[in-house]
């Protein structure tokens, strides 16, 4: 896949490695992308990434992940221009400054905001529930960590759960967008017991059926 990362920080960082690594063409987005920090990434990523500006790498992509920090994110997505058929992972939290909750929530979520300022887009949510370590390494032995996600877009989610699936998740459907007001605060969950709770970033949920 042709797969766009906008905000390429932590999260972007990690997931747009990973996929380039496994021969997917990753887009690195930036509004500066000649910094050092950019250079490190794309050595990291390897030959099939490059750097682009957030635009270019928005139009270029037939997937996109949107990464960035909560507070920006509304400027960014209006930002990018036409995103019509455009299939976008949304990894966002609306978390508030000092982790102690969500910035909305119950009757709406991120990925429906999200969704009301990318008109036209496939938006699915996921990649937000696990720290962006375990999107780096994902190894637990014989277990795999489960990565849900939701979106209204069955094509969008198959591609969504390809993507999870190849870096070594157990890909669910959570079912529609509307989820999203479930998987957030479920991504708080995860941020509670490992900063502070004590039990350290290296933890991920695993879903058990019988």
């Amino acid at each position: 896949m042709k797969i766009g990362i906008i905000g390429s920080g932590h999260v972007g960082g990690a997931l747009g490695t990973r996929w380039a690594k496994a021969g997917h063409q990753v887009t690195f987005g930036s509004r500066d992308s000649g910094t050092a920090d950019m250079k490190q990434l794309l050595a990291r990523a390897g030959s099939n990434a490059r750097a682009a500006t957030l635009q270019d790498t928005a139009k270029s992509g037939e997937v996109l992940l949107l990464a960035a920090p909560w507070p920006v994110t509304k400027e960014i997505v209006q930002g990018l221009g036409d995103l019509t058929g455009k299939v976008l992972i949304d990894a966002t939290n609306p978390v508030l400054p000092d982790l102690s909750g969500l910035a909305l929530g119950t009757t709406t979520s991120a990925g429906e905001q999200v969704a009301g300022w990318a008109r036209g887009a496939k938006v699915v949510k996921a990649f937000n529930t696990v720290g962006s370590n375990i999107m780096e390494n994902s190894a637990f032995g014989a277990d795999k960590p489960v990565l849900f996600f939701c979106g209204d877009d069955a094509g969008a989610k198959g591609k969504v759960k390809q993507l999870a699936d190849e870096l070594g998740f157990e890909g669910v459907d959570a079912g529609p967008l509307t989820q999203a007001r479930l998987l957030e605060p479920f991504a708080l969950l995860w941020i509670s017991l490992a900063l502070k709770q004590g039990l350290s970033r290296e933890i991920a949920f695993k879903l058990l059926r019988r």
